[in-house]
């Protein structure tokens, strides 16, 4: 005990110059300047820092994800095993799996628009235009004309001749709800397997006369046997890789 406490007192005693030294500020201030070139710069860097804190919006919302990660959710959901997966893995596999799909269009993005931007051959109005393009292709791919039509009357445009006439904020949520709807559609598919195994464990329950005994918990262990039996995850993952 005397010990711990001489540790203590020794560390309290070195460590007191240090708690002493100042704490180095941080301070932003506006001051006039008469170089414009430097207002711009200025501003470009403020857009930059946005556009970098919506990076995970531009993840969830203009590529494969939000189809991957709904689809998991709905086959956790239909084995009825609460949170195992956790959505840690979960979210972690959509994010890998989106790598993966989107790996053509990022290689696409770096040939056309990274590469020359960095060799400084274009400027950096090109290099977004060049950019955004095969991103837009494949939203344009996954998205059905229907929704599409849908925001187009919605913001009140002509019709447009090109695709690249519609503009992002009128394709991104086309390509959202289409998205959404597939997922939903394979959802469905999913849930027909598990839904029969339940309705048959709850019938032989009440045949029996077990009725106090919940069906989900008798279900379980055959919705794994027969998941793990089919390669579940395979077949899953097959899938979501195919529909794209």
């Amino acid at each position: 005990m005397g010990a711990a406490l001489a540790l203590a007192l020794g560390l309290y005693v070195g460590l007191r110059p240090a708690w002493a030294q100042p704490v180095p500020g941080l301070e932003l201030r506006l001051a006039p300047t008469d170089d414009p070139q430097g207002v711009v710069d200025t501003v470009r860097l403020l857009v930059l820092l946005t556009v970098l804190a919506l990076v995970p919006a531009i993840l969830l919302l203009m590529t494969s994800f939000t189809r991957i990660v709904v689809v998991l959710a709905f086959v956790r959901s239909a084995l009825a095993t609460q949170q195992v997966p956790p959505n840690q893995v979960l979210i972690g596999l959509a994010l890998f799996l989106t790598f993966f799909i989107m790996a053509p269009v990022y290689n696409e993005v770096k040939v056309q628009a990274l590469e020359p931007y960095l060799a400084g051959q274009i400027d950096q109005e090109e290099a977004l235009a060049r950019g955004s393009r095969p991103l837009r292709e494949f939203m344009y791919r996954q998205t059905r004309e229907k929704d599409l039509a849908l925001f187009i009357r919605m913001a009140g445009m002509p019709e447009p001749r090109t695709r690249d006439d519609v503009p992002l904020y009128v394709l991104i949520p086309a390509f959202v709800i289409s998205e959404l709807k597939t997922a939903f559609q394979m959802g469905f598919l999913i849930y027909i397997p598990f839904l029969i195994i339940d309705l048959v464990i709850a019938s032989i329950l009440m045949a029996m006369g077990m009725f106090m005994v919940p069906p989900v918990m008798i279900s379980l262990p055959f919705k794994l046997m027969l998941f793990v039996l089919v390669d579940g995850w395979y077949l899953v993952v097959k899938s979501l890789l195919e529909s794209f």
